[in-house]
């Protein structure tokens, strides 16, 4: 599939939750998504507390519908109790890559 809108974020988890926001970005129910083509989690090295997010949709228009359903809602809501202030988010589509986990 074709990636046509994506994202990459950061988000600071409440101090000590880094491994309880990333386990629950890794388990998240409504995820996978067939339009969701890319779905990345990362932490930093130095602070843990600290996860990285890098999303592709196949468009804009999918992201927005799916991100309109109560289901990701209920994940966002979630999302955001484990979070200490806004997430940081920068435009980014990609392109390509290599994973191996």
């Amino acid at each position: 599939m074709i990636v046509g809108h994506g994202f990459h974020a950061t988000m600071t988890a409440q101090p000590g939750k880094g491994d309880e926001l990333v386990e629950f970005l890794l388990n998240a129910p409504s995820l996978p998504n067939e339009d969701c083509v890319v779905f990345l989690v990362g932490r930093s090295a130095g602070d843990p507390d600290t996860v990285h997010v890098t999303e592709g949709w196949t468009s804009r228009e999918t992201h927005a519908r799916f991100f309109a359903t109560e289901e990701a809602q209920a994940l966002v809501a979630k999302l955001q109790s484990l979070l200490v202030g806004e997430s940081l988010y920068s435009d980014e589509v990609p392109v390509g890559g290599k994973a191996a986990f």
